[in-house]
């Protein structure tokens, strides 16, 4: 059997010791240094430890104090009811940060621990998609969740079996699983699972409308290679509005470009285009700089606009245009998802789309006078 993961071992260790009384209500648990010192750990592996415990309820962590044990009730020295969260996104992605967050508070409201899986960067980058998947599964398996959200990982190196693979491996284990953001079968296909996340073909629409009715007509879709359901239901919102108002539109799937490859940029540019419309904000930041590079501005020479509204959204030279995705509704509606499924596991499967907004800001060329 693999080895169990080290950050693990100092959760169990520690709650044990918890539990026995050893740091009584309010005392100061070893800090990180020490932690790491004391098991030969990295300072990561430390803090993810102390962050498990914190999630799990046992102890409160203050910044720049430390951290102190919380009050043990019975419910935490048997563990009590446990709900997974296997989301590879948090700690990188913005809107799982704030997902998380908010689905961790629900949990602790309603007397729930939280259990984390392992990150996508702990099995070996060579293994085989079904043993990743077993280390993605073993822990909320062994643990005994009695559900789990898990949001999938990204579509390039067997990622996408790998989805599969956890979310199946999870259903044989009898654990329910809500899915977040998206589904774990290629768009336009939809799998059993729960899902809740935005309606992306709408918001993908609605975007490139809000662009047409600027009067732009020449638009180009920014994404990667290998892109996830989400980013290829944008894409097919962006075609259909660009379809329904008579503009041009390229046949084919989605198409790859990389932001920073200037000579890629050059090439879209030699073709006049009006607007870009990328995947995220992160793709929409990335290709803002490279546009500088190449002497094009943003918004007077070329227009731009993106999906999620992240915090440095606002932060860029020129504000970003976007979609503003409703974190703090998806995680209330998929911890309602999981209640019903937990209360009757026959119920249908079920999909909640959640519709996202348009935010306006200066990239999209909405205050910029016309010709």
């Amino acid at each position: 059997m693999p080895r169990q993961a080290k950050y693990t071992e100092i959760f169990h260790e520690l709650r044990a010791q918890l539990v026995e009384g050893k740091f009584a209500d309010r005392n100061r648990l070893p800090s990180e240094a020490q932690l790491v010192r004391k098991y030969g750990v990295s300072r990561p592996t430390a803090a993810r430890a102390l962050r498990e415990l914190q999630a799990a309820g046992f102890v409160e962590r203050r910044a720049g104090a430390g951290t102190f044990a919380r009050r043990v009730t019975e419910s935490d020295a048997t563990g009590g009811a446990l709900i997974g969260l296997l989301v590879p996104g948090m700690g990188v992605t913005e809107i799982f940060d704030v997902i998380c967050g908010r689905l961790i508070g629900l949990a602790r409201m309603h007397d729930y621990s939280v259990v984390w899986s392992g990150s996508p960067a702990q099995p070996e980058p060579e293994a085989p998609p079904a043993e990743q998947a077993e280390a993605f599964c073993r822990e909320l398996i062994e643990r005994k969740v009695q559900g789990a959200f898990f949001a999938p990982f990204g579509w390039l190196n067997g990622q996408a079996q790998v989805n599969r693979l956890i979310a199946a491996r999870l259903r044989v284990a009898g654990i329910p699983v809500v899915l977040l953001d998206c589904d774990v079968l290629p768009f336009p296909q939809r799998s059993d699972f729960d899902l809740v996340g935005i309606d992306n073909f709408d918001a993908g629409y609605m975007l490139t409308e809000h662009l047409l009715n600027l009067g732009c007509r020449r638009l180009f879709f920014v994404a990667s290679t290998h892109t996830a359901p989400t980013v290829e239901a944008r894409y097919a919102g962006f075609r259909e509005a660009l379809l329904a108002h008579g503009a041009t539109v390229d046949t084919g799937p989605c198409p790859s470009t990389d932001p920073t490859d200037e000579a890629q940029i050059t090439a879209l540019l030699n073709r006049k285009p009006d607007a870009f419309v990328c995947a995220n904000d992160y793709k929409a930041g990335v290709l803002m700089r490279t546009l500088e590079t190449l002497g094009c501005h943003v918004p007077n020479d070329v227009r731009i606009a993106g999906f999620d509204d992240v915090k440095y959204a606002t932060l860029l030279r020129v504000p970003l245009t976007t979609m503003h995705q409703p974190c703090r509704e998806i995680a209330a509606v998929a911890w309602q998802v999981m209640q019903n499924r937990l209360a009757n596991p026959a119920l249908p499967p079920c999909t909640v789309s959640l519709a996202a907004h348009l935010v306006v800001r200066q990239s999209c060329g909405a205050y910029v006078p016309r010709r």
